[in-house]
């Protein structure tokens, strides 16, 4: 299909052919470049570093454990509508969910939201209200409260964003219309791998 595009347009006219890094694009980019000697396909920039982002949620255990855990909350309150009103009390109407521009980046967007709302979530979840309500005798809705109420888990979230936040400068940088980010993109990759090394450093000392 990329193949029969090229020579639609003309391959005189065609430099670059951009598209995801997933396995089939990127054996079908190869053969494109194999036929046409002058063409180079390159993959979405924003596509890679949310595969990045993917790595650390799935691959790094510390975001493996902690990233389900702020879906868990996410997911309890905003399925019952009487929870999402005494959250509103007590976060004065903020939201735990902020979409990003891929699906990784608006799981450690959420954890943000979840770390902002840290106070008003301890709160709500020690308050009479929730001790008076149907959902905290549940048992989902115990385990929610027993990790709201973990601090380990606020650690966690905060090494979490230390090392997933550069990244997510990098994607906002790149999925951008607002400039070209190609002559900004190396050296952002640059500054984000510096922050994430200092991030993961800070870790290995404090345990």
């Amino acid at each position: 299909m990329m193949d029969s595009i090229v020579e639609e347009v003309g391959e005189e006219n065609v430099i670059q052919v951009v598209t995801d890094n997933a396995a089939n694009y990127k054996a079908a980019g190869h053969l494109l470049m194999t036929k046409r000697k002058r063409l180079f396909w390159t993959p979405c920039a924003a596509h890679c570093v949310d595969l990045m982002l993917e790595d650390y949620e799935k691959k790094i255990p510390i975001h493996e454990e902690t990233i389900p855990k702020g879906k868990k909350i996410t997911t309890f309150i905003y399925s019952r509508s009487s929870l999402i009103c005494l959250l509103q009390h007590f976060t004065k109407g903020r939201d735990l969910v902020r979409p990003g521009v891929t699906r990784f980046a608006t799981s450690y967007l959420t954890l943000g939201c979840l770390h902002e709302n840290k106070g008003a979530l301890i709160r709500m979840f020690t308050s009479n209200e929730w001790k008076s309500s149907k959902f905290a005798k549940t048992n989902d809705g115990k385990i929610v409260e027993d990790v709201v109420l973990d601090k380990e888990f606020w650690k966690n979230i905060i090494t979490c964003l230390k090392g997933a936040f550069p990244l997510i400068e990098v994607l906002r940088l790149v999925d951008s219309d607002q400039k070209p980010a190609m002559g900004f993109i190396y050296e952002a990759m640059d500054q984000a791998k510096e922050k994430i090394q200092k991030a993961f450093n800070a870790v290995k000392k404090r345990y």
